[in-house]
């Protein structure tokens, strides 16, 4: 069960949710994979690679014997080849490409890597050996690229479409190489996958996999106890103790790469004052939040990077409640007679936020206590798409879920100069010294020098505070006893076809 559906079913157009997160390694695949445990990427359709000595070409051996999916849309008459690499990628960064616009033209999780201008072009070699060129050496090239979002298209049904003048079915009604294949959609009801018999790592153990979209909150556990679902993903933590008590319930937790924080919009004029910005971060008791949203199952965040990052550092100077500092950070401001600010609540539950209503009103509670009134706005969901047209929004009660083991996963989509540009830069802050230390990281070979750089950049955040940090969470996810072969990674969703049914 996932609460909410998708806006569309190519991972390449979103930069969060169900299709990214959990759709997208079923329908389709990715030259590489990473690692769960070493976060590295390994091959998958792509056997091999080589860089060259400046680190700016990758080539890439493929798989020959990949067969795309048959859907009642389409039948492939060939494998995947080079060609649906190159088409895949040159959609995302020519926009004299004729899929580029298709969508909206707009590929948020690349934009905020400023990937358009580090891929200068990607060339097919020869049927199974395809070229990459990249602007510059880049140390998270490969990670990025296994990600669920550097999905594999075919290019055989891209042309189908655009002789049939139907570009816009390549999104709604997609093909790929992966285990299920979509098969039906019923909007805020369900999705269906079917099993791809022909998936050149054996067919699925499952014949389809069903998900439940219909509604959230209560009602999803409600299910899982009656036995009209088999999985629940990312359950609230209030639910965490009755799916305990459940004998043929079995409850995985795994430690997540993700951090809640709050967006501060720094073009306000209160907001662009640096000490307004510390105030709000002094009066915010996280601890109060983790004991009563995550019930023990989170950790507190002092740094935009989770603990298992290998570039994190802990700051328990910069990031603490102190009530009193941020009453005289206040005064200091000139706010000291109060200040009235609104903020963005997404409601959905994430892993990162398994209750973002509470721990907004935990917040308000907080920050009425220095003389702040906050006015909560809430809203289905928040996408970093829709920033433009939350100008008027203070604060965004928000978060991030890795997709690569990188400290650049985190720094660069937030908070760069080029995701700002972009438009997806959830505070509308730019700062060349901290894109010059991610600039400089992506390029030096020493680890060492690596995580120096990244210490630098979270210490200039914990003094600007863009984003205030609030909490790491665990990835859950309950399911019934009577399945086995789930998969088990810290980014998002495994393939499916592993599992199935024992008794």
């Amino acid at each position: 069960m996932w609460s909410g559906g998708p806006t569309s079913f190519n991972p390449q157009l979103v930069d969060s949710g169900i299709t990214a997160e959990t759709l997208s390694p079923q329908i389709f695949d990715t030259l590489l994979k990473l690692d769960s445990d070493t976060f590295k990427p390994t091959p998958h359709i792509a056997t091999k690679w080589t860089v060259n000595k400046e680190g700016t070409e990758y080539t890439f051996d493929l798989n020959p014997d990949i067969p795309f999916q048959t859907t009642p849309w389409f039948t492939p008459s060939r494998r995947l080849n080079a060609d649906d690499v190159v088409f895949s990628f040159r959609r995302m960064i020519d926009s004299t490409h004729p899929f580029h616009y298709v969508g909206g033209g707009l590929y948020p999780w690349f934009a905020g890597l400023d990937f358009q201008n580090l891929l200068v072009d990607v060339q097919a070699i020869n049927p199974h050996q395809v070229k990459f060129t990249l602007s510059r050496p880049d140390n998270t090239f490969l990670s990025n690229i296994a990600t669920s979002y550097a999905v594999i298209h075919s290019q055989e049904y891209a042309n189908h479409l655009e002789k049939n003048d139907s570009k816009d079915k390549i999104d709604s009604h997609p093909v790929g190489s992966g285990p299920f294949a979509l098969n039906e959609y019923q909007v805020n009801d369900f999705i269906r996958l079917t099993r791809h018999n022909d998936y050149w790592q054996g067919p699925a153990k499952m014949k389809q996999v069903l998900f439940d979209i219909s509604h959230r909150g209560t009602g999803t556990l409600a299910k899982l106890l009656r036995n009209e679902c088999d999985v629940l993903s990312s359950p609230l933590s209030s639910q965490i103790p009755t799916i305990r008590e459940q004998d043929f319930i079995e409850l995985t937790a795994k430690p997540a790469m993700n951090v809640s924080f709050i967006a501060v919009n720094t073009s306000h004029p209160a907001l662009n004052d640096r000490n307004v910005r510390k105030a709000l971060n002094f009066a915010i008791n996280r601890q109060n939040i983790l004991d009563s949203v995550y019930y023990g199952t989170g950790t507190q965040a002092y740094s935009v990077l989770p603990p298992n990052s290998w570039a994190y550092q802990k700051d328990a100077i910069q990031v603490r409640y102190d009530r009193t500092y941020a009453l005289a950070l206040l005064r200091e401001a000139g706010y000291e007679q109060g200040l009235e600010l609104t903020m963005s609540v997404p409601l959905e539950p994430r892993a990162y936020n398994p209750s973002p209503r509470k721990t907004a009103e935990l917040i308000q509670s907080n920050l009425a206590d220095i003389g702040i009134a906050l006015n909560l706005l809430t809203e289905d969901r928040f996408s970093r798409s829709d920033i433009a047209s939350n100008t008027k929004v203070d604060l965004i009660l928000t978060g991030w879920i890795a997709n690569t083991g990188d400290p650049d996963n985190f720094l660069r989509p937030l908070l760069s100069c080029d995701s700002n540009r972009a438009g997806l830069n959830v505070s509308s802050w730019c700062n060349s010294d901290f894109d010059f230390l991610l600039d400089l990281a992506l390029e030096v070979d020493k680890p060492r020098y690596r995580i120096n750089l990244y210490n630098q950049a979270q210490n200039i955040l914990n003094e600007e505070f863009p984003v205030i940090p609030l909490s790491h969470g665990m990835q859950f996810q309950a399911h019934n006893k009577s399945l086995t072969g789930f998969q088990v990674s810290p980014f998002n969703a495994q393939p499916f076809n592993k599992v199935e049914r024992i008794k």
